[in-house]
């Protein structure tokens, strides 16, 4: 195909305001990635759209193998979808009362604030 740019597992972006920590999440515009390094605010960063990631959540969060989850971006965690946070994959493991991590399939699909 002539118009075939990349297979979109990996996009470049621009850091978002405060920059990023390789391994955080990042929202940009309707994308969400996981940073693969660390870049100052403005700067070009790779974020991976796809793929199985362990992320941070509420210690008080619950959730169960297939679970829906959502990208909070104020406080930089997965949590329940709800109004505000932007939908990005499913939980593929449990992750129960005081567990500060969650493995989250991403979907790799635009997202939006639900």
């Amino acid at each position: 195909m002539k118009n075939f740019i990349q297979n979109g597992h990996m996009i470049t972006v621009p850091a978002p305001t405060g920059g990023v920590a390789s391994g955080q999440g990042v929202i940009v515009g309707g994308l969400f990635g996981i940073a693969a390094t660390t870049a100052p605010e403005a700067t070009n960063v790779e974020i991976a759209t796809t793929g199985v990631y362990d992320l941070p959540k509420a210690p008080a969060t619950v959730f169960a193998l297939g679970d829906w989850v959502a990208w909070d971006d104020a406080a930089k965690v997965i949590a329940p979808p709800a109004a505000g946070l932007y939908p990005v994959g499913v939980a593929i493991t449990a992750a129960g009362n005081g567990a500060v991590t969650v493995r989250v399939r991403l979907d790799g699909v635009a997202t939006a604030a639900a």
